[in-house]
C-alpha cells in the first residue's frame, strides 16, 4: 500500500478507535507528513546495509520501511539545517512515527514493526514552572478590569474573572477549559451538604469530576447571570460555557490572550502561561498536604508517575526555605 494512504487510513482508525481531538489529529498528520517529505528527500539505507533507491520505494510500499528509516529520522531532526529540535519534540514526533508503524505492523502491511526498537532521545527533566499564591492571587485579582476591588464591572471582565478562576480552581488543561459546556458546571448533593463541581473532559474524551471552589463558583455565577446571556444574544445557540464577545465558543488562542493581559496587569516577574496554572494547581495543593494520587486524579493523569513531578518541585521549595531560614542549615565558612 502506499504510504499517503497508508497514513489517511490510520488516521482515520485513530479518529474513531481513539476519539482523539482535532488538534490532536492535526498533529499526528503533521509529523507522518513531515516523515514523509523526508522519506521522499532522503537516501536511505536497509537495515542490512543495503543501499536504496532513495524513499521512493518507502513511498510507494509502506511495508519498506525499515528501522534504518526512523533511526535517520531522528537522526535528522536532531541535526537538520533549518533548526534541530530540543530532544522532547523528536520524542513526540517519532512516537506519532512508531504508533503508525505498530499499526501498519498490525494491518499485516509490515512483516515487522521497526518502530518497536528504536528509542527517542532523552529529554533533560524539566520542573514544571508554578507561581506562587501571592502571585496567583494578582494574578486573578487583575483578571477584574475596572475595578478597585477585584470586582469585574464590565462584561469581558467577568468572563475573564470566571475563566481564571476555573482554571486555578481545577487544574484544567486551556483546551478542556473552553471546551466546556454550561451543564457541565453543577452541584452535588449528600448527606454532608452540596459540593459544586464541573465535569472536565479530558485526553481520549476520558471524563472526571472536580470540584469547584466558592471563588471559582461566585465568578462563574456572576458571569452567567450577568455577562454571558449578552455575549449568548449576539451568536448563533451554543452549550458552550465561555464565549467569545460575538457570541461563539472561546477558542484556545482567545483564552490565552485574556492570560497574557491579565499577567501583563499584574506586572508578574514570571511568565506565565495556561499551564502555569496547571502547574500551580497541583504544586499548591500538595505544599498544602494533598495526597499525589488525590492530585493525579484532579489532574486526570493516567500514571501516578505524571503526577510524582510535583512533589520534586515541593521538595525543592522545602530545601530552599530549610537553607534560608535555619541558622545551622549551612556552613558559612
Amino acid at each position: 500500500m502506499p504510504l499517503d494512504r497508508a497514513t489517511e487510513t490510520y488516521l482515520r482508525h485513530i479518529a474513531i478507535e481513539r476519539g482523539l481531538s482535532q488538534h490532536t489529529l492535526s498533529a499526528y498528520r503533521r509529523d507522518l507528513g513531515t516523515f514523509a517529505s523526508w522519506i521522499a528527500a532522503a537516501p536511505v539505507v536497509d537495515s542490512d546495509g543495503a543501499d536504496r533507491a532513495g524513499g521512493s520505494a518507502v513511498l510507494e510500499d509502506v511495508g519498506r520501511i525499515c528501522r534504518a528509516d526512523l533511526a535517520g529520522f531522528v537522526t535528522y531532526l536532531a541535526t537538520r539545517p533549518s533548526g534541530p529540535l530540543a530532544p522532547r519534540s523528536v520524542a513526540r514526533m517519532l512516537s506519532s512515527v512508531r504508533s503508525f508503524t505498530a499499526f501498519a505492523a498490525g494491518e499485516g502491511w509490515l512483516q515487522l514493526d521497526p518502530g518497536a526498537s528504536v528509542r527517542p532521545p532523552k529529554a533533560p527533566m524539566r520542573l514544571p514552572k508554578a507561581i506562587s499564591v501571592h502571585d496567583m492571587e494578582r494574578l486573578l485579582a487583575a483578571a477584574s478590569t475596572g475595578s478597585a476591588d477585584g470586582v469585574a464591572d464590565d462584561l469581558v471582565g467577568l468572563r475573564d474573572k470566571a475563566l481564571l478562576e476555573l482554571l486555578y480552581a481545577t487544574g484544567a488543561r486551556i483546551s478542556e477549559a473552553v471546551g466546556l459546556s454550561v451543564d457541565d458546571v453543577t452541584t452535588l448533593s449528600d448527606s454532608d451538604g452540596e459540593l459544586s463541581v464541573v465535569k472536565v473532559t479530558g485526553k481520549g474524551n476520558k471524563q472526571r469530576v472536580v470540584p469547584l471552589g466558592s471563588y471559582a463558583r461566585a465568578a462563574i455565577d456572576a458571569y452567567l447571570v450577568r455577562a454571558r446571556p449578552v455575549f449568548a444574544a449576539r451568536g448563533a445557540s451554543t452549550p458552550a460555557l465561555f464565549l467569545g464577545a460575538r457570541g461563539a465558543r472561546l477558542s484556545r488562542q482567545s483564552a490565552w490572550l485574556v492570560i497574557q493581559a491579565a499577567a501583563s496587569r499584574a506586572e508578574l516577574a514570571e511568565h506565565v502561561s495556561p499551564h502555569t496554572f496547571r502547574h500551580s494547581f497541583a504544586t499548591h495543593l500538595l505544599e498544602g498536604g494533598a495526597d499525589v494520587r488525590v492530585v493525579q486524579e484532579l489532574l486526570g493523569h493516567a500514571s501516578v508517575a505524571t503526577t510524582q513531578i510535583y512533589t520534586m518541585v515541593t521538595a525543592d521549595m522545602l530545601r530552599d526555605v530549610y537553607q534560608t531560614a535555619h541558622p545551622r542549615a549551612r556552613r558559612t565558612s
